[in-house]
């Protein structure tokens, strides 16, 4: 599929903590965005925060479709809004060039041992993660000869940084962005962690997944590197109150989840923030919020 380098976009979902700053990063790369959310209220500081873009901002609502206890009412609306998306560009998308998939690192770690209700949230999660992205590459195999648009799949770790999307309170804060607020601010959790990646660099990630032409049926790992909680203080600036814990514990400790990502950087051509980097942004906002 040829590079996409102008046009129109559709971002789902888009009032949410990563699809906020897919929105922004579009829109500065010159393209029209389409975010469809599922209330007006929803809607609402997306239109005051994208004010000043004018007609290359629109705004579509679709109901909420789900409000998940079980897990196949967490699992089934995935794989079915995926689905539904990927039917209505065969059926009515003949400019439509490609599509790109949010999907996560949670999809492509072990089997969880719990299942059914008794699994806990997480697993859940993952699950719907794995379900709806393979519902997306098996719909485009078995219609490949119908469709003009190929697929492009993004797998980040554990999303950090700075919110720009509507969030009253520290405590309203998306799961990601509220476990770093509790590492700094409560010193928890310090001795646990994962892989990470800066939510500005996800959003870049998919915009290079249109204008790259080579993105075009990758699944790609967008993931900065590893990180114990701990490693997050230290990267703190210098002198900082959230310096704390026990400074330099995390290069002793093995990193338990690593995710190769040369693949993702060699396609996308994207420099990822360094910690430092995206701790300064992330305590400067909590500055500005009185946080």
């Amino acid at each position: 599929m040829p590079t996409i380098s102008s046009g129109k976009v559709l971002v789902s979902g888009a009032n949410g903590y990563v699809a906020v700053w897919v929105v922004r990063t579009f829109a500065r790369e010159g393209y029209s965005v389409r975010c469809a959310v599922r209330s007006t209220e929803k809607g609402t500081h997306l239109t005051q925060l994208y004010a000043s873009y004018g007609d290359k901002f629109e705004l579509v609502i679709v109901p909420d479709i789900t409000k998940a206890n079980d897990p196949a009412e967490l699992i089934e609306p995935a794989v079915k809004g995926t689905v539904a998306i990927l039917e209505s560009a065969r059926k009515y998308g003949t400019s439509v060039k490609r599509v790109v998939v949010t999907s996560s690192t949670a999809g492509i770690i072990q089997e969880v041992t719990q299942k059914g209700r008794e699994a806990f949230q997480a697993a859940r999660y993952r699950a719907s993660k794995v379900l709806a992205e393979r519902a997306a590459w098996d719909f485009v195999a078995k219609h490949k000869d119908e469709i003009s648009w190929d697929l492009s799949v993004m797998n980040p770790p554990l999303v950090l940084g700075p919110t720009i999307h509507e969030v009253p309170s520290a405590s309203a804060l998306n799961t990601s962005a509220r476990m770093m607020h509790d590492a700094f601010a409560k010193g928890e959790g310090l001795t646990t962690g994962g892989s990470w990646i800066d939510v500005r660099d996800l959003a870049l990630a998919h915009v290079r997944a249109l204008q790259k032409a080579e993105a075009g049926g990758e699944r790609i790992i967008v993931c900065a590197g590893a990180f114990l909680w701990q490693d997050w203080l230290d990267a703190a600036p210098p002198g900082s109150k959230y310096q704390k814990g026990t400074p330099g514990a995390g290069k002793d400790v093995v990193h338990a989840i690593q995710y190769k990502n040369e693949n993702g950087i060699r396609i996308l051509g994207i420099r990822y923030r360094s910690m430092a980097d995206t701790a300064a942004d992330v305590l400067g906002e909590y500055q500005a919020r009185g946080w």
